[in-house]
């Protein structure tokens, strides 16, 4: 990021926090995370349940409930700010949390991101034609990266010396042209893109929703954390499942729930119908499942089967 940049998002960052004391006090003050985070964060909200909208350049979503009022800060500054009560709660990378020190609640771990559910991982990377194999023949070297102080506390637990450098972005075009770099990668595309090689895993990391300690110890505002916890975790579970409704004939029924059964401890709904020598079952599974278990259902004398995607659920 440059420095003009740099400087009017700080600004604005600035004025967010003043809008945020000098207007909205008796509210949930949440922050969002702007950046690779943001549009995956708006689309969990909405999947939860809430309405929110944001304008183009702007860092004010407007969101459908009156008790909270949101903004939008860089995940990296999300727990500094937490911490300093600019905001009561947030959503940002347990890595940002690390290597800020910040002093937060980690409510709770928020496995959806930008590209996967699977954790975010830092690692140490250098170009697949380096000699370098292990950790101390970086001894004395520089290092690129943007997580700053973490890799500088991993490489100090191991008795390496080498010298850290913060990276503006664009790090592993850096790998050739200093000793190594640490950099983050869900999928390892861009690894791979780059021709680079992992030397060792610094950092795992999955977006978490943080409050402020004070926030977290008011009655009010912890019931709404927890509320407003509840419905996001609802909507990351149901990522992965679908609901499934289907007939079977009574003399079928223990065929069909011993397949239901061999995939899991899913409990299903059972209802008669009009015709007593049928039942209704209603069950949800996850989505991996589903294609496995429909035909072996079928087989086993099952009709009407109807799958349908899921919005939330909670357990």
């Amino acid at each position: 990021m440059g420095d003009d940049q740099s400087q009017t998002t700080s600004r604005l960052e600035h004025n967010a926090a003043n809008r945020f004391h000098d207007g909205e006090r008796n509210m949930l003050r949440l922050g969002m995370p702007k950046g690779s985070l943001e549009t995956p964060t708006l689309d969990l909200f909405r999947r939860a349940g809430f309405g929110v909208t944001l304008s183009s350049r702007s860092y004010f979503p407007q969101i459908d409930d009156d008790e909270i009022s949101c903004t939008m800060f860089r995940a990296q500054e999300m727990a500094r700010y937490v911490e300093d009560g600019v905001v009561d709660v947030g959503i940002t990378g347990h890595d940002w949390v690390i290597e800020t020190g910040a002093d937060v609640v980690e409510v709770a771990e928020m496995t959806y991101s930008k590209a996967t559910s699977r954790p975010a991982r830092w690692v140490l990377a250098v170009p697949a034609e380096s000699s370098v194999r292990e950790l101390e023949q970086l001894e004395g070297g520089v290092i690129a990266t943007e997580l700053v102080r973490t890799t500088r506390e991993f490489f100090e637990a191991r008795g390496v010396d080498v010298r850290v450098e913060f990276s503006w972005g664009a790090t592993e075009v850096k790998a050739r042209i200093i000793d190594a770099i640490v950099d983050v990668t869900e999928t390892g595309s861009s690894l791979r893109a780059n021709n680079l090689r992992v030397i060792a895993e610094v950092l795992e990391s999955t977006p978490r929703l943080i409050a402020n300690r004070d926030a977290w110890s008011d009655p009010d505002r912890r019931e709404k954390i927890e509320a407003i916890n509840t419905l996001l975790q609802g909507a990351i579970s149901a990522t992965s499942k679908v609901g499934l409704k289907l007939n079977t004939p009574r003399s079928s029924l223990q065929d069909v729930l011993a397949i239901i059964g061999k995939f899991g401890e899913h409990a299903p709904t059972i209802s008669p119908l009009i015709d007593d020598s049928w039942v209704a079952l209603e069950i949800v599974l996850d989505e991996r499942e589903e294609r496995e278990m429909i035909p072996e259902l079928r087989r086993a004398g099952a009709s009407g089967l109807v799958s349908y995607p899921l919005n939330k659920v909670i357990s």
